[in-house]
């Protein structure tokens, strides 16, 4: 059985939205965090009330909230994917050099991003569909700014594809940066280049997330 064949069965995994709120679970206390586009920018919405992270937009936000509602729209205030969005208490607003100058210099604790493929040491691949227009944006600084890059995205293309792969066959963002996956089927820890099976979504076995994944990993599941 090939592998798109092997993955075609119907699974149930979490949504687009769930995948973010299982994520914003596991931002600590004072974070400041950048979110790329895609289902990164679902997590305003879903971060603990107990903590206070700030979240970055490239574009030039520090302090960024969720979206404000239909009614409280400014169309000059988006995030990295042209969405309307709120500020937080305290928020600054600042010019491309000054954001850019926060990715550089380190200033963030955590990056989120959207992914095509994850190889099993951590490469990431999200800026290029061959055949397709480019659109690299910040990401390349951001992987090489940030020390955790966490990944979120569906488990498998609109193929059946795994997304999770031995070797990233899609033009490189970066080598050896994802240090955490989030799926709709699993959750996933990079350590010293190895990829480690922590997690699997609730309703889903270990086995489901083996057919579906073709990169090499071991299993830490509590």
């Amino acid at each position: 059985m090939s592998v798109n064949e092997s993955t075609s069965a119907t699974l149930t995994g979490l949504s687009r939205d769930d995948i973010a709120r299982r994520l914003a679970q596991d931002l600590l206390d004072g974070y400041t965090v950048n979110l790329g586009v895609g289902i990164p920018l679902a997590v305003p919405n879903f971060l603990p009330d107990d903590r206070e992270i700030f979240l970055h937009a490239e574009n030039g936000i520090l302090g960024m909230g969720p979206y404000p509602g239909a009614e409280h729209e400014d169309p000059d205030l988006t995030d990295a994917g042209k969405r309307p969005v709120s500020l937080i208490t305290g928020a600054a607003i600042v010019d491309s050099s000054t954001s850019f100058a926060i990715v550089r210099g380190g200033h963030l604790d955590v990056t989120i991003l959207g992914a095509l493929q994850v190889s099993e040491t951590g490469d990431l691949s999200n800026w290029y569909v061959p055949g397709r227009n480019p659109a690299v944006g910040g990401a390349m600084d951001l992987v090489a700014g940030t020390p955790e890059v966490w990944v979120c995205m569906e488990h498998v293309d609109r193929a059946g594809a795994p997304k999770i792969v031995p070797q990233c066959t899609f033009p490189v963002t970066g080598f050896r940066v994802v240090t955490r996956i989030y799926t709709d089927l699993a959750v996933f820890h990079v350590r010293d280049g190895n990829l480690i099976l922590t997690e699997c979504t609730p309703g889903v076995r270990p086995e489901d997330v083996r057919e579906r994944t073709t990169a090499t990993y071991t299993e830490e599941l509590v």
